[in-house]
C-alpha cells in the first residue's frame, strides 16, 4: 500500500494543480469561476486561496483518500486515469476540514509546521478552508468523464448528505472538548468518528461506486468498508499521538502531546477514565480541562493512559474495525490484486508510524 500511495501521489497533486493552480491568474479565474462582474484580483486570491492550500499540501500527507478512490475505480473495471479529477474531491475536502479544525481546536502545528491560521491569519485560513468544501463541486459541473445526468445528480446528493453528517461529528467533538468532565461513552466516540472521519471515507467509496454505475448493494458495501477503515484510522491517529509523545517528544508532526493539550476526549481517554482509580481519573480530567499544560503535566496524562492499558485497548478496537472492513469487501467481485490492496490498506491505517 505504501508503494501504491507513493506511485499515485505525484499524479494526484498534478490533478489538484488543474483544479487550484499554484499560480493564480485572470485567465484561470474567468475559466473556472466565470467572467467577473467588474474585475478579479488574482494576487489577492493567490494569497487567500492557492498559497494556503499548497502550503498545506507541500508539507506532506499520504493522499490516501484520493488513492483509495482510484483503487476502487480500477477494481470496478474502469481506467483510473479517466476519473483522476474526481479523486481530487475527497482530497480537497479533507484538507479543507484540516484547516478549519485547526482553527477551531486552536492547534499550534500541522504536519511539523505552524498551523495555517498562525501563518496566514484566522480569517484567511477559515475562508480558504471553507472554500475547499465547495471548490471540488466544480468538478461535477465540469463533468470531465462525461457522466450522464442521473449519476451527476446522485454524486451531488451523496456529497451533500455526507458533508452534513461530517459537521455533526465535528460538532460533537467540539462540544466534548469544551466540557470539563469526560461524559462520553465509547459508542458515542465511535459515532463521532463515523461522522467526522468516516464520512470522508464514505465519500471516497460512494463517489467511486456512483460514477462507475455500481448497484446499490455494492455502493453500501464499499461505503461500510471505507467508514470502518476511516474510524480505525482515527483511532490509530489517537494512538500515534500518545506513542510518539511518550517515545519521541518533539519529533511528531503535531505538537508534543497535542491531543492532551487540546483536551481531546479520545477513545484512550474514555477508557482510562473508566478503568483508573477515581483519584487518577479525576487527575486526568483536571489536566485535560486546563487551557495550558506544562510538558510534565502532559507526560503525566500520557502515563495515566499507558498505565490504564488504554493504548492496547484502542489498538484492539481498531483491529476489530479493520477486520469488519475486510469482511465488507470479501463478498464483492473484485480481482485478487484489488482485494489485496484493500486488505493491506486496513492494516496500513493502524500500523503506520506517522
Amino acid at each position: 500500500m505504501r508503494e501504491t500511495l507513493a506511485e499515485w501521489r505525484p499524479t494526484v497533486d498534478e490533478a489538484i494543480t488543474d483544479l487550484v493552480p499554484r499560480e493564480i491568474d485572470a485567465e484561470y479565474l474567468e475559466s473556472f469561476f466565470g467572467e467577473p462582474t467588474y474585475e478579479y484580483d488574482p494576487d489577492g486570491i493567490q494569497r487567500a486561496l492557492s498559497d494556503p492550500l499548497w502550503d498545506l499540501l507541500d508539507r506532506g500527507g499520504k493522499r490516501w483518500r484520493a488513492v483509495l478512490f482510484l483503487v476502487f475505480v480500477e477494481g470496478f473495471g474502469e481506467d483510473p486515469a479517466e476519473y483522476l479529477p474526481y479523486a481530487c474531491i475527497p482530497e480537497i475536502l479533507h484538507n479543507g476540514t484540516i484547516i478549519v479544525d485547526d482553527v477551531e481546536d486552536e492547534a499550534a502545528k500541522r504536519r511539523g509546521d505552524p498551523a495555517l491560521h498562525h501563518v496566514y491569519g484566522r480569517d484567511v485560513a477559515l475562508n480558504a478552508g471553507n472554500a475547499m468544501y465547495f471548490l471540488p463541486l466544480k468538478i461535477l459541473t465540469a463533468n470531465p468523464a462525461d457522466l450522464p445526468a442521473d449519476r451527476r445528480l446522485a454524486a451531488y446528493e451523496m456529497l451533500m448528505d455526507e458533508l452534513n453528517r461530517t459537521h455533526l461529528g465535528q460538532g460533537m467533538d467540539i462540544c466534548w472538548h469544551n466540557e470539563p468532565a469526560v461524559r462520553v461513552s465509547p459508542a458515542e466516540y465511535l459515532e463521532m468518528c463515523a461522522c467526522k472521519t468516516g464520512c470522508l471515507g464514505r465519500i471516497v467509496a460512494r463517489l467511486a461506486a456512483i460514477i462507475t454505475d455500481q448497484p446499490p448493494e455494492v455502493e453500501r458495501a464499499v461505503a461500510n468498508y471505507a467508514e470502518l477503515t476511516a474510524v480505525a484510522f482515527q483511532i490509530g491517529d489517537d494512538i500515534l499521538d500518545v506513542e510518539n509523545s511518550l517515545g519521541r517528544a518533539g519529533e511528531f508532526g503535531k505538537e508534543f502531546g497535542n491531543d492532551v493539550r487540546e483536551g481531546k476526549k479520545t477513545l484512550l481517554v474514555i477508557h482510562a477514565i473508566e478503568e483508573s482509580p477515581p483519584e487518577t481519573a479525576a487527575r486526568l480530567e483536571t489536566i485535560l480541562e486546563r487551557d495550558t499544560n506544562t510538558d510534565e503535566e502532559v507526560l503525566e496524562a500520557l502515563s495515566i493512559l499507558e498505565s490504564a492499558g488504554s493504548i492496547e485497548y484502542a489498538r484492539e478496537r481498531a483491529l476489530e474495525l479493520a477486520e469488519k472492513a475486510r469482511a465488507e469487501i470479501d463478498g464483492l467481485d473484485f480481482d485478487p490484486e484489488t482485494t489485496r490492496k484493500l486488505h493491506e490498506f486496513t492494516e496500513f491505517v493502524i500500523e503506520r508510524e506517522e
